[in-house]
């Protein structure tokens, strides 16, 4: 027994002097940074300043989704949502045969949906997934020929550049509409349109057999266009005019969707993936075959997308805004203190600067971790972060941001799901997101039990090691945007440039929600525990 004892005692020794070493050379080799757990050690918090900045008119063209509708969100404003976009031929060049006869022309885009349940006679229940306001809301839709031919470059002064369309080009294109109204169906498809969540059941019984085919499809936009409209410009057209995508869309330059308030009926949004979208039109023609009746005709079909070679759209955002709203993120925006409330809103709407530490004292430190005077640049928090890693050891486990929502304001409205932070003076993502965008980083919104959100936390844990590690990291501005989805990161253009940035990530303009949470200002309408800070968990030594 004594031997036994002896040997486990000898072996807890050696592997105790085992994991020093590698725990030497493991900080070594991370500068004093290790994991990134923080094993419920308490948070140092450390300031942020952080205000309101105004999203104005913003590229909106070749994007997926795009929304269509009427929004009406009295926290922030009512937006309506015109869509643009240019029409191809499936094929060229096309035959249309002789004499034809139109017999019908449908334009169906499907919603995005997740069904629910099937009955035992093949019936399914669908949700819409990305309809926002109310969800029996109806609006009056339009739908006109184009009469502006878009691209997707233009040449400049010999240089090839992208052609830019924007948010508030409407009363452009609204102007240059050609024609009448073409979806000339039932009232539910124009007047009164709204976006349906039924299943479309098709029954067809064959003229011979007498069988009777079910057809089933998911929901849909499906409008009946006017037939004399697709007569005159595609059946009668001059063979010329369908045989290549760029001659055929200088003539035909398009589809124009245009939205109004249904009466006094409640409106709402749908996000839609127009590039889906087909029009399918039916007809007759003299048959090519040989035959004793001349008059023979066969039944034929063109198929148009609203995607084609060259497609280009455009996504009209016109906002109506609340005047506390309008107030908060233009007259009323305190730069050097922060605001009390950030207001962050999708589309042409808001987005708020995050300035980590306080920007405005900044003293230096010796060798010794003595303070020099003078100032070196680097905010204070900063260079004591800095000199307790060097100095005194410390090791970063996890830093984060938690945004908390302003619940009071926010009740009644629908939140949207994720923020997302970026670079905002490089205009580029986060070491923290480049690693995991969907899980570790964050941005999701955390809701309580009565389902309304009650925060937003982002890790950013690469980027405060980052500052740490290297003086010569520069420690940037970020944006907090509302976010769509996690891995769309591009950036779109503002069509005036301002002093904070030239570009808008893209995610936040396809979602067209908004959220209000609290800032970094010390106030007294602001609850302490809620007050937007800068978590860093350390591991210290003894």
């Amino acid at each position: 027994m004594y031997k036994t004892s002896f040997i486990k005692k000898a072996l807890l020794a050696v592997m105790a002097v085992f994991l020093y070493s590698c725990d030497k050379d493991f900080n070594a080799i991370g500068d004093g940074l290790i994991g990134d757990d923080h094993f419920g050690l308490e948070a140092e918090k450390y300031d942020v300043v952080a205000f309101n900045q105004e999203v104005t008119p913003i590229q909106s063209n070749t994007m997926t989704p795009n929304a269509l509708g009427i929004l009406d969100n009295p926290l922030f404003a009512s937006t309506t949502a015109n869509f643009v976009t240019q029409v191809g031929l499936s094929s060229y060049p096309i035959k249309v045969g002789d004499s034809p006869v139109i017999q019908s022309v449908v334009l169906e885009i499907p919603y995005f949906n997740h069904a629910t349940t099937t009955d035992n006679e093949g019936n399914t229940t669908y949700v819409l997934d990305s309809i926002y306001g109310d969800k029996n809301g109806k609006i009056k839709l339009s739908v006109y020929e184009s009469g502006i031919q878009m691209r997707s470059s233009y040449l400049s002064g010999g240089t090839q550049l992208p052609q830019f369309y924007y948010t508030d080009q409407n009363s452009e294109f609204d102007s240059k509409k050609v024609g009448s109204r073409l979806n000339d169906g039932d009232v539910l498809q124009n007047d009164e349109f709204f976006f349906d969540a039924k299943e479309i059941v098709i029954k067809t019984t064959d003229p011979t057999t007498k069988v009777e085919t079910t057809t089933r499809k998911a929901p849909q936009m499906t409008l009946q266009l006017n037939k004399q409209f697709f007569q005159d410009r595609i059946l009668n057209a001059d063979a010329s005019k369908l045989a290549a995508e760029d001659v055929f869309q200088e003539y035909f330059r398009g589809l124009y969707f245009n939205v109004e308030k249904s009466g006094s009926n409640p409106s709402n949004l749908a996000l839609m993936d127009f590039s889906k979208g087909v029009i399918t039109i039916k007809y007759k023609a003299k048959t090519s075959s040989t035959t004793d009746d001349p008059e023979a005709t066969e039944d034929k079909e063109i198929l148009l997308n609203l995607k084609g070679t060259f497609t280009t759209t455009a996504n009209f955002l016109q906002d109506t805004r609340n005047a506390d709203y309008e107030s908060a993120i233009t007259t009323n925006v305190n730069k050097t203190d922060g605001d009390e409330r950030l207001y962050l809103k999708g589309g042409v709407g808001s987005l708020a600067v995050i300035k980590l530490f306080n920007p405005t004292d900044v003293l230096s430190y010796d060798s010794n971790g003595a303070v020099v005077n003078g100032a070196n640049g680097v905010p204070d928090q900063l260079d004591e972060i800095r000199s307790n890693v060097a100095i005194k050891n410390w090791k970063v486990n996890e830093a984060n941001l938690v945004f908390y929502i302003d619940a009071d304001k926010m009740t009644g409205t629908q939140e949207p799901n994720r923020v997302y932070l970026y670079n905002l003076t490089d205009n580029a993502i986060l070491a923290d997101y480049s690693t995991d965008a969907v899980s570790a980083y964050g941005g999701v919104i955390s809701r309580g039990s009565d389902k309304r959100g009650k925060s937003y936390k982002i890790r950013i844990t690469s980027h405060i090691r980052n500052l740490v590690k290297d003086a010569t990291v520069k420690n940037v501005d970020l944006g907090l945007v509302v976010s769509l989805s996690p891995t769309t990161v591009a950036f779109n253009a503002l069509k005036d440039k301002n002093a904070i940035t030239p570009v808008v990530p893209r995610t936040s303009l396809l979602n067209p929600l908004g959220t209000i949470i609290y800032g970094g200002k010390v106030s007294t309408s602001t609850p302490e525990d809620k007050r937007l800070k800068l978590e860093v968990y350390y591991t210290k030594p003894n």
